[in-house]
């Protein structure tokens, strides 16, 4: 530093801060390069590249949705009618509005002609206006019309070709589909408005609605939906297909349908993208938090080797809050540079992912960049990076000059004065705040924010105990353990840092890894042991009784249960309209659209009463229903409470008389609301039926399929092992999105460890030095080393553990509802992962202190 310099800053202490003198001596010392923040930058560029990266790939994806809204919906506006078709009335005021092109869809069975072979199909029956916006495409390609011909008294079909795979088939071939003959005349390469028919769970077979009045599959009670698009004559602005829909709903209130607009083409799809990048950006911003600590170690580790120039600053007269100033803005123009760093790496990632997803939603998917997002990243890195610099700066202000000389650090330093503390308070309140308030679901951001500052909190008292239990540890007889337990509890010891910084991310991993073991054995193994072999829907009243005969012939072991089901949709709970903004959104599925009710004079035998009491046999009086307790809770509803439904056009009001504990992960037939007899007395309904053989092997649940489809093919029959095999192949690749997340943060975790080990090296080179000096050998030293950084690897992996045990227990068991249980392997090769990261990387980083000359230390005591 410049002699005029000096007298500068001697003669700032009486003026108090010049910000532009700080500034200027602080890019004087930048000129000297990074080095010492190599740490701290990664940890910034990781956790900002990653919130970046996520809400960009998120917001790409939601953007291309909706700029493609009306391919994606088929129309400019749908109309959509569950289970029964729209009336007249309404089917004139849709004609009015534009082009109408309608459709209808189902599940069914497909089968070949010999009988050998069937498969479940998601059938979808369109007229010769389909489709609107976008291209219908088929290998061959043909005009629709030719497509779905009849031809000889066979109509014609499109399918997909996991269909022809599953069956053995080609095009040519012809299937039967109910009481009608179909010819596979092309396989499905382009389906426009795919996304806005949902989630299927089986293959795509496409023909006219001819074909499926042939089939003779739409009866009373059959799961249909009726739908209708429209392309506008009048334009399609937002505004516009606003108050159309507000018109509609208006007009005909009781229509019983449902509405979307190209706004809102795929509402499922954006939702759950939504919520999956609100979970990674949680997941990154717990990476950034994580890489806070090793910001603060970095920060610590080079202000230890800038002792001579702070000490030099502060005897010509400088202030602390100058010497503060001065490094706090070397130290966020660094950040700025990691988090432009991050920036890239974010700005990048859309495009790097649009290959990709192109093969996965059938859209074109179009990267760019999006300012929002990495404006959001900026923030939370510059935030972070601020809040965890200030502490270990303010209290190297503080720290005499007669100090720094003497080579102490800052390691047995006090906490800083309240100013300090209060700003780094403020703002890691204000992240949090700011996770919260961008986040989709403020609630499970709340509680994400929650969960991470009681595992810090709880990770400093884990620190703590392990020093405390160290410190009163009973005298050992072995050097080398001797000297690790002593490093554990003395003062500046890394034990704080070293238990913070692999506590969070082994918790999350471990938390994570319970959570999927858990949902993957519960769908290969348990819940395929509890759940039926078979339902099967849409059989009629006067088919019942023959088809359980049957099933109990096919299968003489087996069990079978029956139960009559209709279709309805809650309009009013407690006498009002029902309004699901009041309502949480893990309840608004029971509000969303019809759904399956049935009745029943005793009590299902799946369930047992939290509440009320069961209705006589005979009961005659006004109409009851039992509610699922879960979902009542969570709507609002108790017992004596109305609500009323929709069923077959008529609006029935039901006093609750009970709520029911419901086990749905049992996979057997159960219903949210299941009313008194008398309720429905007369109404036409279709049944629904489960059979269950666990002694069943897949040659006899075969016979069971083909007897059954032969016999009855308007009947619906759906194996549950092939459900439980694709939802286990979504939960595997979900999981891969996961696991890679959580390598995210466990990356941060060890980065962070790494700068703990390097804010530590002065006074481990010091340690290494007096003791060599006094006569221990450099085996000595590695053995301590390897008993500290073992005893601490053992500490932090019994707390994420512990902590990733409790979170996983809640998730799967509260949330999922489902058994969980504590796995043995994962344990071990958590506790493993910790000794191998804390050993490894405590030995690589303390190697050099080792080698480490004594008379250059010794000169300095």
């Amino acid at each position: 530093m410049a002699p005029a310099e000096l007298k500068t800053v001697a003669n700032a202490g009486g003026n108090g801060l010049r910000l532009g003198l700080a500034a200027r001596l602080a890019l004087r010392e930048l000129r000297g390069g990074l080095s010492g923040f190599y740490i701290f930058l990664a940890c910034v560029a990781l956790g900002t590249g990653a919130i970046a990266g996520v809400n960009s790939v998120s917001q790409m994806m939601t953007g291309s949705i909706a700029s493609e809204g009306q391919t994606i919906l088929g129309g400019d506006i749908r109309f959509e009618s569950d289970n029964q078709d729209i009336g007249a009335a309404e089917r004139a005021y849709i004609e009015e509005l534009g082009t109408v092109s309608s459709g209808l869809n189902m599940r069914t069975m497909a089968r070949k002609p010999d009988g050998s072979d069937q498969s479940l199909v998601e059938l979808r029956a369109v007229d010769d206006l389909y489709p609107l916006y976008g291209s219908f495409e088929t290998v061959p390609s043909m005009p629709l019309t030719e497509l779905f011909a009849e031809r000889n008294g066979v109509h014609g079909a499109a399918v997909a070709q996991i269909f022809l795979d599953r069956l053995d088939l080609s095009v040519g071939d012809t299937v039967l589909v109910g009481e009608a003959s179909l010819e596979i005349r092309g396989v499905i390469a382009a389906e426009p408005d795919s996304l806005s028919e949902g989630f299927g769970f089986a293959p795509r077979l496409m023909t006219s609605r001819a074909a499926l009045d042939a089939a003779g599959l739409i009866r009373p009670g059959s799961l249909v939906e009726y739908s209708y698009r429209v392309r506008l004559d009048d334009g399609a602005s937002a505004s516009a297909l606003a108050g159309l829909r507000e018109e509609a709903t208006s007009r005909f209130p009781n229509a019983g349908w449902s509405i979307r607009t190209s706004q809102n083409a795929a509402p499922s799809l954006t939702r759950n993208i939504e919520r999956f990048s609100q979970f990674l950006t949680l997941v990154g911003l717990t990476a950034l938090i994580v890489g806070g600590v090793g910001i603060a170690n970095s920060v610590r580790a080079w202000l230890d080797g800038k002792r001579g120039v702070i000490a030099t600053l502060k005897c010509v007269g400088a202030p602390s809050k100058l010497v503060v100033a001065i490094y706090l803005i070397q130290v966020m123009l660094i950040a700025a540079f990691g988090i432009v760093l991050g920036l890239a790496l974010g700005a990048a990632t859309p495009f790097l992912a649009a290959g990709a997803l192109t093969g996965i939603i059938p859209i074109s998917v179009n990267a760019s960049f999006y300012p929002a997002s990495l404006g959001i990243a900026a923030g939370f890195g510059l935030m972070t990076a601020f809040a965890f610099a200030v502490l270990p700066l303010g209290r190297a202000g503080e720290v005499p000059a007669t100090a720094l000389f003497r080579q102490q650090g800052f390691e047995a330093s006090s906490l800083p004065r309240w100013p300090y503390l209060l700003t780094a308070g403020l703002t890691l309140a204000a992240l949090c705040l700011a996770a919260i308030w961008f986040a989709d679901d403020r609630r499970i951001a709340m509680v994400f924010v929650a969960a991470v500052i009681v595992a810090f909190a709880v990770l400093r008292l884990v620190g703590h105990a392990v020093q405390l239990i160290a410190r009163r540890w009973p005298a050992v007889r072995s050097t080398p353990l001797r000297l690790a337990i002593g490093n554990i509890h003395r003062p500046g010891a890394l034990t704080p840092s070293v238990v913070l910084s692999l506590g969070l991310g082994l918790a999350l991993l471990v938390t994570l890894a319970l959570i999927d073991t858990n949902l993957r054995r519960e769908l290969s193994g348990n819940l395929p042991e509890r759940a039926p072999n078979f339902f099967f829907v849409d059989i009629q009243s006067n088919e019942i009784e023959e088809f359980e005969n049957q099933l109990m012939e096919l299968a003489p072991e087996g069990k079978v249960i029956k139960v009559p089901m209709l279709r309805g949709r809650i309009t009013q709970l407690k006498g009002e309209e029902v309004n699901a903004d009041n309502v949480p959104s893990e309840a608004q599925w029971v509000l969303r659209g019809d759904r399956g009710v049935t009745y029943a004079k005793n009590q299902p035998e799946n369930s047992r009463l939290a509440a009320g009491e069961w209705w006589p046999a005979d009961y005659q009086g006004e109409p009851l229903v039992s509610f699922s307790a879960e979902e009542a809770g969570e709507i609002g509803l108790a017992v004596g409470d109305t609500i009323t439904v929709s069923v077959l056009g008529r609006a029935i009001t039901a006093r609750i008389a009970n709520l029911r504990e419901v086990e749905w992960e049992s996979l057997s037939i159960n219903f949210v609301m299941v009313f008194s007899p008398n309720t429905f007395a007369g109404a036409p309904h279709s049944w629904m039926a489960t059979l269950s053989d666990p002694n069943a092997d897949a040659a006899a649940e075969g016979e069971v399929l083909r007897a059954v489809t032969q016999t009855y093919p308007t009947i619906t029959s759906v194996r549950v092992k092939d459900a439980l095999e694709l939802a286990n192949r979504l939960v595997g690749q979900i999981g891969i999105a996961i696991r890679a997340a959580a390598l995210v943060a466990l990356v941060a975790s060890v980065l962070v460890l790494a700068g703990a080990l390097a804010a530590g090296n002065r006074s481990r080179i010091h340690d290494a030095v007096v003791l060599k000096t006094l006569g221990a050998t450099r085996a000595t030293l590695i053995r301590a080393y390897v008993y500290e950084y073992g005893l601490l690897g053992i500490a932090t992996a019994v707390f994420a553990l512990a902590f990733g045990g409790v979170a996983s227990w809640f998730v799967v068991s509260r949330i999922m509802t489902l058994p969980s249980d504590f796995m043995p392997d994962i344990a071990l090769m958590t506790l493993a992962g910790a000794l191998v990261l804390t050993v490894g990387i405590g030995l690589a980083g303390t190697w050099r202190v080792l080698g480490q000359k004594a008379a250059p230390v010794l000169r300095e005591l």
